[in-house]
């Protein structure tokens, strides 16, 4: 007999990451299959499912379900990947790249989201996930480097990119939101031989910043 989750889950694939053009099998496969419901702060149960970002504390939210299906088709997971993820949260987007991907490092600046995160991701066994607490912005991540980078959270500049790059393999892909809002965008940042990067527009969009990232200079008149 099919739950009330599993409907609401198939009606997220069917009529929100679909929709959003993400028509990759394995992103959809693993977006069905690992219950969302699990990450969502028992407040907002009754929304796990709805296109919207949900608020997790002190200004930081889950992303809504159609933009982790971007992001994950994006970046273009292999088995054999090493990620990092930059913004754990409540652990979702961690579960459904470790499930997409291979190793998966998470660095959490907010060290109740991250104790949370390790506790609930070890409880569905995701052995291959390693959530760390810590600010993922302060200097390359031990562990590196990796084959893809997912920023989770909003870069209001371009200054932490050469930084986030450099931490790449070559043809290693970083996906990250640059700007501010009302004008965010989407990018896909792949390393090219020679340690340069090609950068993709995606599409513009608008989410929560990152804490603890550079700010744009503010002009005073």
């Amino acid at each position: 007999m099919t739950t009330s989750a599993e409907r609401a889950r198939f009606n997220m694939i069917e009529q929100q990451i679909r929709t959003w053009e993400v028509l990759d099998s394995r992103v959809l496969a693993a977006m069905s299959e690992i219950p969302r419901e699990a990450f969502v702060p028992d407040a907002y149960q009754g929304l796990a499912y709805a296109d919207i970002e949900i608020p997790i504390g002190d200004d930081a939210a889950m992303l809504a379900p159609k933009m982790v299906g971007r992001l994950l088709q994006t970046v273009d997971l292999r088995p054999t990947d090493k990620v990092l993820e930059i913004g754990t949260g409540t652990g979702y987007v961690t579960a459904c790249l470790a499930r997409l991907g291979g190793r998966v490092i998470s660095v959490e600046i907010d060290p109740v989201l991250a104790d949370a995160a390790r506790q609930r991701l070890a409880a569905m066994q995701f052995t291959h996930v390693d959530v760390r607490s810590g600010d993922a912005m302060s200097g390359a991540i031990d562990g590196g480097p990796f084959d893809v980078i997912a920023v989770t959270g909003s870069l209001p500049t371009e200054e932490p990119l050469p930084m986030l790059r450099q931490q790449l393999t070559e043809g290693g892909r970083l996906f990250a939101v640059v700007g501010e809002c009302p004008v965010m965008e989407a990018r896909l940042e792949t390393r090219i031989p020679g340690g340069d990067a090609r950068s993709e527009s995606l599409f513009e969009t608008c989410m929560p910043a990152l804490k603890n990232v550079p700010q744009p200079e503010r002009f005073i008149f």
